[in-house]
């Protein structure tokens, strides 16, 4: 379903929060140095769920003097603005473009806080409405099933008199989601696609009630309810929809450890969040972590697993002053490093921002997805009030046309017209980096349907990228077990093929030592074992 989905600007006692807006020293504090007098801040929107949102906060922007260009991501519901550091030489307020945005009805934070608990809480709200409304539906129909099976005018009165009293609060409960986005969106000037959703449920059971305050022979309770109750379960299958759309950037983002061991000037060591790590501080990287922002070797030696970067799945031998990117995966021996970048503006930072520019990239169907859901909700209620007025003409009854009016808001109730496009843009980005692709350009994925040739040029684009013994059968059965107990200990994912070849071998215990590059060594009390890679190996295809 579409635009302004649940828990928009909602809590639980159905009251609207107004946070604090930040401030201009907090926007400059946070905010990214460009070049050429142009400044980058990322904002969290969470109120942001269709094209008309984003077109609304990015019309809102775009005018602005201070602003070189503004990008609204959908599915994370952040948004990108890029300004000017002066403006006729005038300093810039930041302060300025985050009160437009909050003029146009959304509130926006520095960070969104925690996106996976609000998403959970989200969805839980909305289940509950689901069974609330479907609950309400099921009762309703059954007593119009007595009415229409031709009950008599007292007791017809009475089952539309006890549809009322159970669609009034099923409305109220279930469809607040609706009535808040309506209103938020009205009281702000602008129309979105919950508009003609609140009006068709709430005209139709107004004439419903109206027919059984007059003895009337029909009521739409059960109407009113049901399009309720199944608008309700496409929006809470597109909120499912979108979490799972967004398991490609939640894919790269746990690239990122969440923090690192940290040696002060004084020699002594902390643990830290990654967030917290400044360029110049050293950090120590034990054995199979990943690196967590861009540094530079200060001291061992050790094994990368740069797959993450180059796409090649065999690791690369770092030593003093290489350097290293985050999210690469520390093989076989501990580093000492010293950061050339915070996180923010690391390697997988840079891979996200490029993502998260891919989903909310203006492809050419996008475009015109969002075009037309930008005129769907003005066309609707027009076309609704031509109809009551053209059957006011040709009949001249006040309820028959409004009965056309609302017929039509509920016929024409929006359906995914401006989230589709967008949502399969993101699954499909999504689909694309499980298998181990990334994209950085929305449009790219509309251009594949015109590619009649493709070129591979990187080792494992076509392999699987995981190394295995290929002779096997020649290797003494003791020989591979040995090789395999010792390999166990190992990370390299030579040794970690040696153990899957010889299937479940118990790791040797003692003293194992594994040298970077040249293989692992292990002593215990009968004897003393050590090896070294194997040459034959082979690829999975």
């Amino acid at each position: 379903m579409n635009c302004c989905v649940a828990g928009a600007e909602t809590v639980p006692n159905v009251e609207r929060i107004v946070c604090a807006l930040p401030t201009a020293e907090e926007l400059w504090l946070v905010s990214r140095a460009l070049g050429d007098g142009l400044r980058q801040n990322e904002l969290s929107v969470p109120g942001v769920h269709c094209g008309s949102c984003i077109t609304t906060i990015e019309t809102a922007l775009n005018g602005r003097a201070e602003v070189a260009r503004a990008r609204v991501s959908l599915s994370s519901r952040r948004i990108t603005i890029v300004w000017r550091e002066e403006v006729g030489g005038k300093r810039t307020d930041p302060s300025e473009f985050a009160g437009a945005i909050r003029n146009c009805g959304y509130d926006l934070h520095l960070f969104a806080t925690s996106e996976e608990e609000e998403a959970d809480k989200t969805l839980k709200q909305l289940i509950r409405a689901v069974a609330v409304s479907g609950f309400a539906a099921a009762n309703i129909m059954l007593l119009s099933v007595s009415v229409w099976s031709g009950a008599d005018a007292a007791t017809r009165d009475l089952f539309h008199w006890i549809s009322a009293m159970i669609a009034a609060p099923a409305l109220i409960y279930a469809g607040r989601f609706f009535y808040q986005s309506a209103w938020n969106a009205l009281r702000h000037g602008r129309t979105n696609m919950d508009v003609p959703i609140a009006l068709a449920v709430t005209l139709s059971y107004g004439m419903s009630l109206y027919e059984t305050i007059g003895h009337g022979e029909h009521a739409w309770f059960d109407a009113s309810v049901s399009l309720l109750f199944f608008l309700l379960i496409g929006r809470t299958l597109d909120h499912m929809m979108r979490g799972r759309a967004r398991s490609a950037i939640t894919g790269l983002a746990r690239l990122s450890p969440r923090g690192a061991t940290i040696i002060n000037c004084d020699g002594s060591r902390e643990y830290r969040a990654v967030d917290t790590i400044k360029p110049g501080e050293c950090l120590v990287i034990a054995p199979g972590d990943r690196i967590p922002v861009d540094s530079r070797v200060l001291a061992g030696a050790s094994d990368i697993d740069l797959s993450v970067v180059t796409g090649e799945s065999a690791p690369v031998a770092v030593a003093e002053s290489d350097v290293v990117q985050a999210g690469t995966l520390n093989l076989t021996g501990p580093l000492t490093l010293e950061a050339t970048a915070s996180a923010r503006d690391s390697f997988v930072a840079e891979i996200i921002a490029l993502m998260e520019a891919a989903e909310g990239g203006r492809a050419r169907y996008r475009l015109i997805a969002d075009r037309a859901a930008r005129y769907y909700s003005p066309a609707v209620h027009l076309l609704a009030l031509l109809t009551f007025i053209g059957w006011m003409i040709a009949v001249g009854d006040v309820r028959h046309a409004m009965l056309s009016a609302v017929a039509v808001l509920i016929i024409t109730c929006p359906c995914a017209l401006g989230l589709a496009v967008p949502v399969v843009q993101v699954v499909a980005a999504g689909r694309l980096f499980q298998g181990g692709v990334m994209v950085k350009d929305g449009s790219a994925m509309e251009r594949l349907t015109e590619i009649d040739t493709v070129l591979l040029d990187k080792t494992g684009t076509l392999t699987i990228g995981r190394p295995r013994l290929v002779n096997a059968h020649e290797v003494a059965p003791g020989v591979l077990a040995t090789a395999a107990a010792l390999a166990a200990h190992s990370r390299h994912p030579l040794a970690t093929a040696l153990y899957d070849a010889a299937g479940a071998v118990a790791p040797l215990s003692g003293d194992i030592r594994e040298t970077p590059g040249a293989g692992t060594r292990g002593e215990n009390r009968q004897r003393r074992v050590s090896a070294r890679q194997p040459r034959l190996f082979g690829r999975q295809g």
